[in-house]
């Protein structure tokens, strides 16, 4: 008996040194994929500024930023939920990522038509912004795809994902070197985005025909749809709450100042932002475990909580402090001296990204606790405090402005609005045991 346990506690070890292995290497992918995209993404993106100047590349921001707006549309905020739901029952896997994929499919259709009505109605006059909102919200229903993606997360096996998206990253990003060397015009960059998304829609179908699954199994499932939206919809809400409040500083800076406000402000977002992908990259990986453990024990489910927070706070934290000090440096080298005001801005906006570390940080505990309806509140809190104080800022103080007005809003829509209800305290004593890095 005593050596048949030995042998059990051995297999458990061997077991959760695998997963340990897995999700090491599955965070290596996701880090690989990630740099990748950061250092070839951020050269060309910088050479697409330079090359439009600060009047088109705002244009051109502006129409992504409204986009953004109705892109919770098209995921249905279907993504974290499809993934534990396959971690539960892997058996129903065809039912699930066939269900799942149609309603992202209904969900991108859903985006491009709010997109190209509101664009109408508000810029109808504007031709070439109407162009770029229905060219960008198309990305949408290729995005459907995407779906394959949420099976390699779910399995820990993202390098899949990352060889498909990237093989269309680094052909598209050719064709923006050939777009500028031709010297096309701004609305040849919008095609160009659609067709990577395409392209990346079917390295995904290859890949997932590669490791021995076909999409032709997938099958459609009414309760199953039902049941999904049930529990996506506060995420769908908490989407479009997350796009206000990340992007209507862009479109309000548009539309109270200028399309070169836009321009100079997305510079310095650029940056800041380009390291949001730390955050996303490790919580993909971690949280498969951080699901799996809660059926084993409450201690350990929290003690994953809490590493996965410590890390991310500290790891913002130094970015945050890295990219202030040399804001100045980055800004010239990168963008040139058009760009100049964008520099002040960068060293407010960076800071943001220690409340949206600690607001990836804490999404999966929201699901896992079956409290999908929080983040809702909590962003809704962040997106109406973003408005209201860009509404006072961006008439006075312009890019400053938005910048101070998105780290007040991210402050309280990632970490203090979990100290409004009794029921989301306990993430939020972890949130703040995070930021405190030199307590005992």
């Amino acid at each position: 008996m005593l050596r048949k346990l030995k042998i059990q506690k051995k297999l458990s070890i061997l077991k959760s040194r695998s997963g340990l292995r897995a999700i090491i290497a599955n965070t290596g992918w996701l880090f690989a994929d990630r740099i990748l995209r950061m250092g070839v993404g951020l050269f060309v993106g910088v050479w697409v500024a330079r090359y439009l100047g600060v009047q088109q590349f705002g244009v051109f921001n502006y129409a992504n930023a409204f986009v953004a707006l109705f892109i919770s549309f098209s995921t249905l905020g279907l993504d974290a939920i499809t993934v534990q739901s396959i971690v539960r029952k892997p058996e129903n896997k065809e039912q699930i990522l066939g269900t799942v994929f149609w309603l992202k499919m209904l969900g991108g259709v859903g985006c491009l038509l709010l997109a190209s009505v509101s664009i109408f109605i508000l810029r109808h006059d504007d031709e070439l912004s109407i162009s770029l909102v229905v060219i960008l919200a198309s990305v949408g229903i290729f995005q459907s795809f995407d779906t394959i993606d949420l099976w390699f997360q779910s399995q820990v096996q993202s390098k899949y994902t990352v060889v498909a998206k990237n093989t269309a990253f680094i052909i598209v990003t050719l064709l923006k070197i050939a777009l500028i060397t031709m010297q096309a015009p701004l609305i040849a960059f919008a095609w160009a985005g659609l067709v990577e998304v395409g392209l990346g829609a079917i390295g995904l179908i290859f890949a997932y025909k590669v490791n021995g699954h076909s999409i032709w199994l997938w099958h459609w499932s009414f309760p199953l749809a039902r049941n999904l939206l049930k529990d996506s919809y506060p995420l769908i809400l908490s989407g479009l709450a997350i796009m206000i409040y990340v992007k209507i500083d862009q479109i309000m800076l548009g539309q109270m100042v200028g399309d070169k406000a836009v321009g100079i402000y997305s510079a310095a977002t650029r940056v800041s932002e380009v390291w949001y992908f730390i955050a996303t990259a490790i919580m993909s990986s971690v949280t498969p475990s951080i699901y799996g453990s809660k059926k084993v024990s409450e201690a350990i489910y929290y003690r994953k909580l809490e590493h996965s927070l410590n890390l991310l706070t500290r790891f913002s934290i130094i970015i945050a402090l890295t990219i202030s000090i040399l804001a100045g440096t980055i800004i010239k080298i990168t963008f040139g001296s058009s760009y100049n005001e964008a520099e002040v801005i960068l060293r407010i906006h960076i800071w943001a990204c220690v409340f949206v570390f600690m607001g990836v940080g804490a999404s999966p505990w929201f699901i896992a606790e079956g409290l999908t309806h929080l983040p809702f509140r909590r962003t809704l809190i962040g997106a109406i405090s973003n408005i209201l104080l860009n509404l006072l800022l961006i008439p006075k103080y312009y890019g400053v402005g938005a910048a101070s007005a998105t780290i007040i809003s991210y402050a309280f829509g990632s970490v203090f609005a979990n100290a409004i209800d009794s029921k989301s305290w306990k993430i939020f004593i972890l949130q703040i045991k995070s930021i405190l890095i030199f307590r005992f």
